[in-house]
Formats: C-alpha cells, structure tokens, sequence
C-alpha cells in the first residue's frame, strides 16, 4: 500500500518566485509495504537464559513492530563480551563490531534498560559509549551513519526514575544523529519505594502495553517516512 505526502520548499529569496513563502512540490510516495528491520539491544545485568523484566515488556513493542511488517531481531548485550570504550572494534575478543554491523542494517532501533539507582544500567552506558564511535563514520554521501535511523527507549523497574533514563539514553541516541519520534518510549515502574517486579506484577500493564504499541506505530511511521525522504548529509 502507498500513501502520499505533499513536500512544501521555502522560495524566500528565490529569484522570480512569488510572494508567498512556500510553494508545494510533486507528491512524495510512501510505500508503508517497505521493509523495515529493527533491533532490540537489552541491557539488562542477567545472563541469558534469566528471566527479564525489561525484554517482557520490550517484546510488546517488538511484536507491534512484526505486525506492521518490520523485521525484529534482538541481541542481550551482556551475553557478549563488550569492551569498554568509545571506538567501533576495539579488538582482542571484543564483540561489539556484530553489534555495530547490526545497527548498521537497521533503520530503527529500541534501547532498553532497567532503572538501578533513578539511572541507566551500566550496561547501556557500556552500549552508548560503544556507539558514541558512530558519530565519526559517515556513509556514501557524507551523511553520519545513523541518520535517517530512528530510536526509541524501553525502560522498567520497581522504582521510579524512568523519565530520567529514557532522557539520558534518547538525548545520547539523538547526539548520535539518530531521530527521535514523540513518544518513542514506553516504561513499567511502580514507585516511589520497592516493589514487585513487572512479571510479578499485572498494576500499570495495560498502561505500559497501549503505551508500547504507540511508540511501535510511531518509530514504524517515522522510519518509512525517513526512507522515503532521507535526511541530507548536515551543512
């Protein structure tokens, strides 16, 4: 199925143009048929096969994004052995570059984390200063590779601070270069105060489900319009 947008380009201080300040162009096709792929980075502190609060609940976002035909894939990132620091393959074991070629093949991207201490886990801090190196590769055309990509935050925990690490980890994703839709996130807490876990628990699910699907059907939307329309290389 195709949709189509109207784009408007400025004509301020174009020679002949008339005086209104845009005009409108051709229609834009969007096919929403379009294959989209999408990963899941789960920073959580367990092993797999431990249960996980936080891929529960990522997974509502992810079967969302499989109905609207997206391709899911997830990895659990310490499954892996991650070297610290802030380069893309920092050698000597380090597995980050199957990662890296992950995002890479990716348009959109969910970042999820349970809340320790009101902040991220220190494995997505691991995550994000592994990708920080991304802000230095460019593509073809001279664009920063994580442009025209999409990202959004999962996050759950049995205490408040979830507006705190959705801002951290979507503000580092955003420096990146990737775009951030509005309301590109979904969270499970309870607080203030200790409580039961997001699979012991059925309080604040049907909340955090519809929120979910509304961040899937949001980053599914942006991502296409971005394929069709791709950001320039910035300048």
């Amino acid at each position: 199925m195709e949709l189509f947008a109207i784009r408007y380009v400025c004509c301020q201080g174009v020679p002949g143009a008339s005086c209104r300040p845009w005009r409108r162009e051709w229609p834009i096709y969007l096919d929403v048929g379009a294959i989209v792929k999408a990963l899941v980075i789960n920073c959580i502190l367990k092993r797999s096969p431990e249960p996980s609060n936080t891929e529960a609940l990522a997974s509502v976002v992810a079967q969302r994004l499989s109905d609207k035909g997206v391709e899911v894939s997830s990895v659990r990132a310490v499954d892996l052995d991650i070297a610290p620091g802030v380069v893309t393959d920092a050698g000597d074991g380090d597995e980050w570059p199957r990662v890296h070629e992950r995002l890479l093949e990716s348009e959109i991207l969910i970042v999820a984390s349970p809340t320790w201490l009101g902040r991220p886990s220190l494995v997505a801090q691991r995550v994000m200063e592994r990708m920080d190196a991304m802000m230095s590769e460019t593509d073809d055309e001279e664009r920063p590779v994580a442009y025209n990509r999409v990202a959004g935050v999962v996050v759950t925990g049995n205490e408040d601070g979830a507006h705190h690490v959705i801002s951290e980890i979507s503000g580092a994703l955003a420096d990146i270069g990737y775009t951030i839709p509005g309301q590109a996130w979904t969270y499970w807490h309870l607080g203030p105060g200790p409580g039961p876990d997001y699979l012991e628990e059925q309080r604040g699910r049907d909340w955090a489900h519809q929120t979910g699907r509304a961040m899937a059907d949001n980053l599914c939307g942006v991502a296409r319009a971005l394929s069709a329309l791709p950001l320039p290389p910035p300048g």
